[in-house]
């Protein structure tokens, strides 16, 4: 007699209900997983005005030190100004609220707003020429 193999019909029907409780548990924690990236992508823009900020203001100072510096310092009045820091600017779907930053020297917290409306903050620092 010759010895079949291969699988049930229970065993297969018993391999799908258990892909399809996993499935059932897995799905919903994937799906909606656009709102954490908005909020990631605006706290990623937010580090990175922060940074382009910061790194000015240390250029300014080692410049009005009568030390040599490799790079332009830009004139940062208000928030705003803090965008044409980053190489490329600001991209159009985020904006950056208006706040003055006064006197040289002086930083604020700035929020800069996103797809979705997420918002997160980061520190400007005036610069003046």
């Amino acid at each position: 007699m010759k010895q079949q193999s291969g699988f049930t019909l229970i065993e297969l029907i018993a391999v799908i209900v258990i892909l399809g409780i996993l499935a059932a548990t897995a799905v919903p924690r994937f799906v909606d997983l656009s709102t954490a990236a908005e909020e990631a992508a605006v706290q990623g823009i937010a580090g990175a005005l922060g940074s382009a900020s910061a790194l000015n203001h240390a250029n300014n100072i080692a410049d009005d030190a009568g030390l040599t510096t490799t790079t332009t310092v830009t004139t940062v009045g208000n928030c705003t100004d803090v965008a044409s820091l980053l190489d490329g600017g600001l991209d159009a779907d985020y904006t950056i609220t208006a706040a003055a930053i006064t006197p040289e020297g002086a930083s604020a917290q700035c929020t800069v707003t996103g797809p979705g409306a997420q918002t997160a903050t980061f520190t400007g620092y005036a610069v003046t020429q």
